[in-house]
């Protein structure tokens, strides 16, 4: 028996387990991690991909928006906001020509405080911050529709300035393709029914894990920004980190070459072979902010499913210390209780919220889902999964016995949220 200690919330859960039963321990490629970050950013910036160096591009005086991320997405803004904005004071721009904007997508608004804690309080404190509400219309201008039918609404507080700086980190997404690049827009700063239509592309089979081009739902996005870009000065600043939030590499320019280029570095560090799918997989979202609630657990799931075999279990280490994370996934569940009702219904009348109830189902008709959570058990089984405990040993136990076998295959995901297993 060896001891395994997974990420969970804050903290980790231990577990023991027959290492004669693991096929695979699935975990993010060895990279050495960055040094010297500060040099690293300004070489990135000063060296992009696709694009003029940014010292080029920025001249005195002019207005700068940030895009950067929420709570829901470690993305070390902290680190590098910091950096960026003495950089922009150095080119000439002032910290009163620069503003915030966070690309809440259709997440909760940010607190004062976390606001603060995501790009530092030395940022805070020079530069206006806004949270980008795609509830509040009002505060969205109108771009025109892409060919998927999608009315293109963008926050008028990146309409308004001389440049838009795209700052983030890429994983790989479970129905978009990949994070980052022109996410940070749309869905980020976009209104509600400009996500809701894109979103809706979700059903269709092309869209998935590590899809781009022919995945509708990513190429509306790109069709979207496009229609926002023109005439517009975009410069992506995007970083790809490790699981333990340290930088791998850092991929700045125009916003759609040096994200294909960091989509390939993502698929190398991320991406893991397998020898076969396996009975049974023990799986971490990797911690906060990863497992603060079912709407970002999810992305693990998809994950998890690429590993377990038809009718297998999966053991998910999901603290959810949030709760669902949306009254609308809640409310889907109570009222339709099976997969094939919630898809008709988002088939019909697709709604935000509504649309994670069927990304749930999805992985739920591979395989059995067992949390190790701080979940609300009468909640999880509403939204049917098939157990819930506080203890990895006793989730273990009740999946062997639904297997009916004490030795299952194994595969270990303690890198759940980030690592994408893929059969040899």
């Amino acid at each position: 028996m060896s001891t395994y200690c997974f990420a969970y919330g804050h903290g980790t859960k231990e577990f023991e387990y027959n290492e004669a039963d693991i096929l695979k321990v699935v975990r993010t490629k060895d990279f050495t991690p960055m040094q010297d970050v500060e040099h690293q950013v300004l070489q990135a910036v000063e060296n992009p991909i696709g694009s003029p160096a940014l010292s080029e591009i920025i001249k005195p005086g002019d207005t700068v928006a940030f895009i950067c991320n929420d709570p829901t997405r470690v993305a070390n803004s902290d680190i590098f906001m910091p950096i960026l904005v003495n950089e922009m004071n150095r080119l000439g721009v002032p910290d009163e020509n620069m503003r915030i904007v966070f690309s809440l997508g259709t997440h909760r608004a940010m607190t004062d405080a976390e606001m603060v804690e995501q790009v530092g309080a030395e940022v805070a404190g020079r530069l206006k911050m806004y949270n980008s509400i795609a509830t509040n219309q009002d505060d969205f201008e109108y771009f025109g529709e892409t060919s998927f039918g999608t009315p293109v609404w963008i926050n008028k507080l990146l309409c308004d300035v001389d440049h838009v700086i795209l700052t983030g980190t890429i994983v790989h997404h479970y129905f978009s393709g990949y994070g980052g690049g022109r996410k940070a827009v749309l869905p980020g700063c976009a209104a509600m029914e400009t996500v809701r239509k894109n979103h809706s592309w979700m059903l269709d089979p092309r869209a998935g894990l590590g899809q781009m081009e022919g995945n509708p739902c990513y190429d509306d996005q790109m069709e979207g920004v496009a229609l926002f870009a023109k005439n517009r000065s975009l410069f992506l600043f995007n970083a790809v980190l490790n699981a333990k939030h340290e930088f791998l590499k850092i991929f700045a320019g125009d916003y759609i070459k040096a994200h294909k280029e960091a989509c390939r570095f993502v698929d190398e560090v991320y991406g893991c072979e397998i020898p076969r799918e396996a009975d049974l997989v023990i799986a971490s979202c990797g911690g906060y902010p990863k497992d603060i609630n079912v709407y970002q657990m999810q992305k693990t799931m998809d994950n998890a499913m690429c590993a377990v075999r038809e009718g297998g279990v999966v053991v998910l280490l999901a603290e959810c210390i949030e709760g669902s994370g949306s009254a609308k996934l809640e409310e889907t569940f109570k009222r339709l209780k099976t997969a094939a009702a919630i898809r008709e219904e988002l088939e019909n009348n697709f709604q935000i919220g509504a649309n994670k109830a069927f990304a749930i189902t999805r992985p739920l008709g591979k395989a059995k889902f067992i949390l190790v959570t701080a979940l609300d058990p009468e909640m999880a089984k509403s939204m049917l999964f098939t157990a819930t405990t506080d203890n990895v040993e006793d989730a273990i136990a009740m999946a062997k016995t639904i297997l009916a076998n004490e030795h299952p295959s194994t595969i270990l995901m303690p890198e759940g949220s980030l690592t994408v297993p893929r059969v040899a």
